[in-house]
């Protein structure tokens, strides 16, 4: 059983969502830090997945797509957590609440809106 789930953050996500989980115990890491910046949507999924990471985005309805293809295909992935575009400190409230509530194997191949 895996406790803890790590983040990955992708562009479209302000970076400082990752500042704000780290400073509260969380792993975060964005697509800069891992060189992915301008990576295609199905390449920043594979790679979050190769991590051991749930990715963080805004890109909704990509991802939405991306998932369907996943479950259609009996396929896994990382995880997606689709946030509602607003203020960094919000996303990254919303995002330490899910991950102080759930483990990582309860929030398993799924996509979550937050």
């Amino acid at each position: 059983m895996t406790i803890f789930a790590q983040v990955y953050i992708d562009e479209d996500v302000d970076v400082i969502v990752a500042t704000l989980l780290l400073a509260r115990g969380f792993d975060a890491t964005t697509a800069r830090e891992q060189q992915m910046l301008g990576e295609p949507d199905q390449k920043q999924l594979a790679f979050a997945a190769s991590i051991g990471h749930r990715i963080l985005t805004h890109n909704r309805l990509d991802f939405e797509e991306l998932h369907t293809s996943y479950v259609v295909n009996s396929q896994f992935h990382a995880r997606v957590l689709i946030a509602k575009r607003r203020n960094a400190y919000e996303i990254a409230e919303r995002v330490a609440i899910l991950l102080d509530t759930l483990t990582a194997d309860e929030i398993a191949h799924q996509l979550l809106y937050i």
